[in-house]
């Protein structure tokens, strides 16, 4: 368990990094805003003592030479900082890009960062990044990724003006490896990419989007599948919920269709839950998970892990509906009946109790949470 400082931690790479830090029970690190960076003293005083200084606070939109001078200035204020710590940190990563030095603007001053970060004498992990994608990332501005899930999710189609091979990873992945997070779980820090050109990665996408219209889980056959879903999932959160199941009904009684998976199975379940009693209080990495209410009344409740406010959803057995809960979301159902409630769950994989990836924390929250990343 490391000691860590993290610059641009409200970033979507800084707040992944918080997220898992959090779902494993390590400290907060401390956090050097950009306002903060400007002052070495105040540097010094963030990052005296600790184990690792991640680096990851960074421009990439923006006038390119604005771009360049804003990367070079970054990672020089952090080194004097460095220089006054009378305790200096064990090492610094640095979240620098694999297209440091290639020519460009950004690239060249990715590069000068990283030399002048070298330049302060401590050690340096010097991580060459491939685009990253996953949940929240902001549309037109972090990946392709984000913004085809973002125009997907808002009924639009994306556009492919011109084609070429990506290398995805997926940004825990990616925080796992910068913060030294040994393999485990749902995230892998070797960061295995998912090689795929632009035009594919949209039309993977647009088949995610055209199956989960209606509530279908789309086939979820790798670990890449299933995070391209998820950070799908992530932009139709709330507003495409909760979706109403289709219902037969003869003679005989009622049918409800739950869960279609094509491709694929998982794992169903279902419980009984007494009045006033609550389940859940979670969140999770990269598990699919689905809530059925098929009798009694309930309110799912959910909380962004880092966010303060709260998402109510009132549900009930005489009209049921799926809730599917997006991973990095705190959760829970509380029967709010006089009755017993009776509730159907579904998830993508079985559960396995050596690697459960359901880390506990309230809905309401108690504790100084992480610093929200836009949406």
């Amino acid at each position: 368990m490391l000691r860590l400082a993290v610059t641009g931690a409200s970033g979507f790479l800084g707040w992944h990094v918080r997220v898992l830090l959090r779902a494993l029970g390590w400290p907060e690190p401390a956090v050097v805003s950009r306002a903060e960076l400007a002052d070495p003293e105040r540097v010094a005083a963030k990052v005296a003592g600790v184990d690792r200084v991640l680096h990851l606070a960074g421009v990439n939109r923006g006038e390119p030479a604005d771009v360049a001078a804003g990367n070079v200035q970054l990672a020089a204020q952090l080194a004097r900082g460095l220089r006054h710590c009378p305790t200096p940190p064990a090492s610094v990563v640095f979240a620098n890009s694999v297209q440091a030095g290639n020519g460009t603007p950004y690239g060249d001053a990715k590069a000068t960062a990283a030399r002048i970060l070298a330049d302060t004498g401590l050690p340096l992990d010097d991580l060459l990044l491939p685009n990253l994608y996953g949940e929240h990332g902001r549309p037109f501005h972090n990946s392709a990724v984000a913004t085809f899930c973002r125009l997907l999710a808002e009924g639009g189609q994306p556009e492919v003006h011109g084609d070429r091979d990506l290398s995805l990873v997926h940004v825990t992945d990616a925080a796992a490896r910068l913060a030294g997070v040994p393999a485990g779980g749902s995230w892998d820090p070797t960061m295995p990419a998912l090689r795929i050109g632009v035009r594919a990665l949209a039309d993977r996408l647009s088949a995610i989007a055209a199956t989960y219209r209606t509530g279908e889980i789309p086939p979820l056959s790798d670990r890449h599948d299933v995070r391209l879903f998820n950070t799908y999932r992530s932009h139709c959160f709330p507003a495409h919920y909760p979706l109403a199941l289709p219902r037969r009904a003869d003679a005989r009684g009622e049918l409800v269709e739950t869960v279609k998976v094509h491709a694929g199975g998982g794992q169903v379940f279902c419980s009984t839950t007494r009045p006033a009693v609550t389940r859940g209080e979670h969140f999770h990495l990269a598990k699919v998970e689905r809530f059925v209410v098929l009798r009694g009344s309930a309110e799912i409740s959910l909380r962004r892990v880092g966010d303060t406010e709260v998402l109510r959803f009132p549900v009930s057995g005489t009209e049921p509906v799926l809730v599917d809960m997006p991973t990095m979301w705190v959760h829970k159902l509380v029967n709010t009946g006089s009755d017993e409630l009776v509730t159907l769950f579904w998830t993508n994989e079985l559960f396995d109790p050596t690697s459960p990836d359901t880390w506990p924390e309230p809905v309401e929250e108690t504790r100084p949470a992480p610093v929200a990343v836009g949406a």
